[in-house]
């Protein structure tokens, strides 16, 4: 029995009828598939790995603690393990299709809280993993290392045959009670226990207003970004479906951008974003002003090195302008560079972890009240999530196939209508795009504008590669004077040619 954090309380108590809080994939293999049975099986002898796929979720009576993990009595691994099939040969927009309407479908919540799909009949003699996993139960980080569960590194592997389990019991209501009103106590004294080099009240004042000054001179203002025009158009009310597309670009694509213009390739990732909300609201004629931009959430994982695998959630978030309005791609690589600099150290500077943990002071009533209403009530400060998760540069393989791309799935809620998971392997990035089905029925033009923004960028940097640096002196030669050096040339859209 184990009960979870205040972050993962804040994921649980999120869902709702048209806000499932679940994140996913789909991973596509080299064929032919394996059987549906010999899938089961490899499950069944990788979940003592990882007990928490048998347990599911107890709310505490009154919500008078954190909702609790136990372990499911009735748990039948062939509820969470489905097998289907696209018409043969499947094409990619049918397993997006397909994944759409999957992915898009709520979790049963009184079950533990995962499902995996096997698809076959795809196009190439391919087949595919279709999973979800509900955000209280894990991050994008955690759910990386969670690819030991069914993943391996050779396709030579062997497994160990299924082992028998026995539930632990499910404790009383009165119980669950009684724990919860022990853990208020003992939690809090906890929680300050573990702040670094706190002295009693006065102390933790002061590391309070430290942190905020160093807020307030790093991150960007959120005075600044509350007058910046906002394409809020893109955000509303959610309704229950959801399509679902997806592009990609090669690390070496990436790379060479980064190497040319500066910056990180997580930079180059998110002006190429820029580029695909751009040409989505040109699109619908919405592209009102060139100081418009599109406020994206980027999670940023907090979870220290001795912590991975742990199953819960360790992430903090930024809000990043991308700068759809400014007609100039390295204008706006710029303006993403300067951004994420000033948020790195702003995350060095303060203790994000300790502050996260502060969410174990809010009353659980008060944190489901305060969540659920948040989410009626919809927001308009922020317009996208953007997510990017690391995967292995390494070949993975499930029951001896190669998997050969595999593209994420993350939620939206709140008013945010659209949200991009990132996700690296071997050589490539891949880009899932998750969106409200009404309000982004031209979801298609954000996808290929992501990877027309990567092409866009890789003209920009093969032209900034031809091009001979003018700023350096030329070589000595003879002559009665020397000639002046010329000034560095500025790069711009109109001197590469666009």
């Amino acid at each position: 029995m184990d009960r979870m954090s205040a972050l993962d309380s804040g994921f649980y108590f999120a869902e709702s009828e048209n806000t499932p809080m679940h994140v996913g994939s789909v991973a596509v293999f080299d064929g032919p598939a394996p059987s549906y049975g010999d899938v089961v099986r490899l499950l069944l002898s990788k979940l003592p790995l990882v007990p928490r796929y048998r347990q599911r979720v107890r709310e505490v009576p009154l919500q008078l603690g954190r909702p609790m993990w136990v372990d499911d009595p009735h748990f039948q691994i062939l509820y969470h393990v489905r097998h289907t099939a696209v018409p043969r040969p499947g094409s990619d927009e049918q397993l997006r299709n397909l994944a759409g309407r999957i992915l898009g479908h709520r979790l049963d919540m009184s079950k533990p809280l995962w499902e995996i799909f096997l698809v076959e009949g795809l196009e190439d003699d391919r087949w595919a993993i279709i999973s979800k996993v509900h955000h209280c139960m894990v991050d994008g980080v955690a759910g990386t290392d969670l690819m030991q569960l069914m993943f391996d590194l050779s396709p030579d592997a062997t497994h160990d045959e299924p082992r028998d389990w026995t539930p632990q019991r499910s404790p009383s209501g009165a119980g669950m009670v009684a724990g919860a009103i022990a853990d208020a106590v003992a939690n809090p004294l906890r929680q300050l226990s573990s702040l670094p080099a706190l002295g009693g009240p006065r102390r933790v004042a002061k590391e309070l207003v430290g942190s905020g000054k160093t807020l307030a001179s790093t991150v960007p203002s959120l005075a600044k970004q509350a007058l910046t025009p906002t394409a809020r158009s893109l955000n509303g009310p959610i309704g229950p479906h959801r399509r679902w597309a997806w592009t990609s670009g090669k690390f070496a694509e990436l790379k060479e951008v980064r190497t040319a213009l500066g910056g990180t390739v997580n930079d180059v990732v998110l002006t190429a974003i820029t580029a695909g909300f751009r040409d989505l609201l040109k699109g619908r004629g919405e592209l009102t002003s060139d100081k418009l931009v599109v406020r994206t959430m980027v999670p940023v994982s907090v979870r220290a090195e001795n912590q991975r695998g742990t199953l819960n959630n360790a992430v903090s978030c930024v809000f990043v302008d991308l700068p759809v309005g400014d007609p100039d791609p390295l204008s706006r690589l710029e303006s993403i560079r300067g951004q994420m600099d000033e948020y790195k150290k702003a995350m060095q500077a303060v203790d994000v972890p300790s502050i996260i943990s502060m969410g174990d002071f809010v009353a659980p009533t008060l944190l489901s009240l305060g969540v659920r209403a948040a989410l009626t009530a919809g927001q308009v400060w922020c317009q996208a999530v953007t997510t990017n998760v690391p995967g292995p540069p390494i070949p993975l393989y499930v029951l001896g196939r190669r998997m050969s791309s595999a593209y994420a799935y993350v939620p939206i809620a709140g008013g945010t209508r659209c949200s991009i998971g990132i996700f690296s392997y071997l050589d490539t990035m891949t880009f899932g795009i998750n969106a409200d089905f009404d309000a982004f029925s031209d979801v298609d033009v954000l996808s290929r504008g992501i990877r027309g923004g990567i092409e866009e960028l890789l003209e920009f940097a093969r032209a900034e590669k031809a091009t001979p640096d003018v700023s350096q002196p030329e070589p000595e030669v003879s002559q009665p004077e020397p000639e002046a050096k010329a000034k560095p040339r500025k790069r711009s859209a109109s001197a590469a040619g666009r």
